[in-house]
């Protein structure tokens, strides 16, 4: 997996963006002998003096166009967007410009089990590096939720598994990367406001199969037709998995127990009654985790123990409390329109849906049916408050809601005994919030607070 021709050892590197990738891969470039200057918009970023310490320059408050220029080697991170105009001096100067992803992978070694979707990558790759440790294989899960890559390097060994998270944002600047195993969950539209249009998305996406070999696996949702299309030019061996298709040879659900079906029969892997997670469209998950746990090798019963301790993960269907009689669900991840639908359609009827944010594209009509099928009231927050109005209005039950608090309230006071309340998006938080899990903290702490002014209440 190494690439032993790859060198930054007395190279100007600059590292565009300081969050926890760009910080990851400033320091792993000083170890290798870069010298190295870590950019960011920001006038303050966090542990200044421990980079400095480190040996990393800091140009904090703009991105210098000079400073880029000079560069043998530009490191974007994840979410700096590739047509920043800060980088126009150095691409005319002929400037190599990489992402975190990329860099990291060239240095690691052992295997890597790359897993990307528009929904559910955090919870399929969090379940993946269980099983596969649950077999005994020494793993190391990261890229775009835990640890970044880069951050896994020198802990990288011939044995390793990487399972890793990848991003549309880590994925488009991919040049060798080569998973092992990459796995596709599904696609739809999705962070329109930073790709020019959903076929860049898409390339980004299907950019996971490019450096595969026939030697390599793609695992791929047979219930998704796009998912099917992008992968149509990959050259690895193919696993599909599928909630509802009869396929011949593949991962699906037989009798209630998941099973790995070939020409020879069926293999059970995990029985469904072992998975605890709120949401069907969560099962598609497990199955796609028991898929590449398949190919490892990991035997079911290790598979089993590990879908029954697994709860979910914070902010994806999370249940958060019951406050009288209302069940309070917090989904801050559902980021975009599809995941929102998926939300919504896991619950029943009189669902009450707090929404909104800083508009991602898509289309909110596409929520109108699985809102309108289960009388459901929406309380609109955010940015998109006005897009929002206009699509569901009048045939959505609507109000719109100034902050959290008031966002919670307003949906309490609309359930009924019995009901839920979820929190689903279906936008970025970038408006209100400083990403999607402070807006999942500051849903469940105004739920908790509703919850002891409730207690409060009933014992007077």
């Amino acid at each position: 997996m190494t690439d032993a021709r790859f060198s930054v050892r007395g190279k100007r590197v600059v590292v565009v963006g300081a969050a926890r990738s760009g910080v990851a891969a400033a320091e792993l470039l000083v170890r290798r002998g870069a010298e190295v200057t870590l950019t960011d918009i920001r006038p303050h970023i966090d542990d200044e003096d421990r980079l400095r310490a480190a040996g990393v320059s800091l140009e904090l408050g703009e991105h210098r166009a000079s400073t880029l220029a000079n560069a043998d080697l530009i490191v974007l991170s994840p979410g700096v967007p590739p047509r920043m105009q800060a980088l126009d001096a150095a691409r005319q100067a002929g400037v190599p410009i990489t992402g975190e992803l990329e860099l990291a992978s060239r240095w690691l070694r052992g295997r890597i089990v790359a897993i990307t979707g528009t929904k559910g990558k955090s919870t399929t790759t969090t379940l993946t590096g269980k099983m596969l440790e649950a077999g005994g294989h020494r793993v190391l899960v990261g890229g775009n939720i835990g640890l970044a890559l880069s951050a896994q390097v020198d802990a990288s060994t011939d044995e390793t598994i990487h399972v890793v998270e990848a991003s549309s944002f880590q994925l488009e600047s991919a040049e060798s990367f080569k998973p092992w195993i990459a796995v596709l969950l599904n696609f739809s539209p999705d962070h329109l406001d930073r790709h020019a249009d959903v076929k860049e998305y898409a390339d980004a996406k299907a950019r996971i199969f490019s450096n595969q070999s026939e030697s390599d696996w793609a695992v791929l949702n047979a219930d998704d037709p796009p998912v099917l299309d992008l992968a149509a030019s990959a050259r690895a061996r193919r696993l599909l998995f599928s909630m509802t298709s009869a396929l011949g040879d593949g991962i699906v659900i037989s009798r209630d127990v998941i099973v790995r079906r070939t020409a020879d029969g069926e293999e059970p892997l995990v029985p469904l009654a072992s998975i605890k997670l709120l949401g069907r469209h969560l099962v598609a998950d497990v199955l796609a985790a028991a898929a590449v746990a398949s190919l490892v090798g990991v035997d079911r019963a290790a598979m089993t123990r590990v879908v029954e301790a697994f709860k979910g993960l914070e902010h994806a269907l999370e249940p958060v409390a019951d406050v009288g009689g209302v069940r309070f669900v917090n989904d801050s991840k559902a980021t975009n329109i599809e995941a929102a639908r998926r939300a919504i359609e896991s619950f029943d009827d009189g669902v009450v849906v707090v929404m909104g944010g800083r508009f991602k594209g898509g289309d909110f009509r596409d929520l109108l049916a699985p809102l309108t099928a289960r009388h459901a009231t929406v309380i609109a927050i955010g940015e998109a408050r006005p897009l929002i109005r206009e699509a569901l209005a009048p045939a959505v039950a609507l109000h719109e809601a100034e902050d959290m608090a008031a966002a919670v309230r307003t949906a309490f006071a609309s359930a009924s005994p019995g009901g839920t309340v979820v929190l689903a998006p279906a936008c970025s938080s970038f408006d209100m919030f400083r990403d999607y899990a402070e807006r999942g903290r500051a849903f469940k702490q105004e739920v908790r607070r509703l919850q002891q002014e409730w207690s409060t209440t009933s014992e007077q």
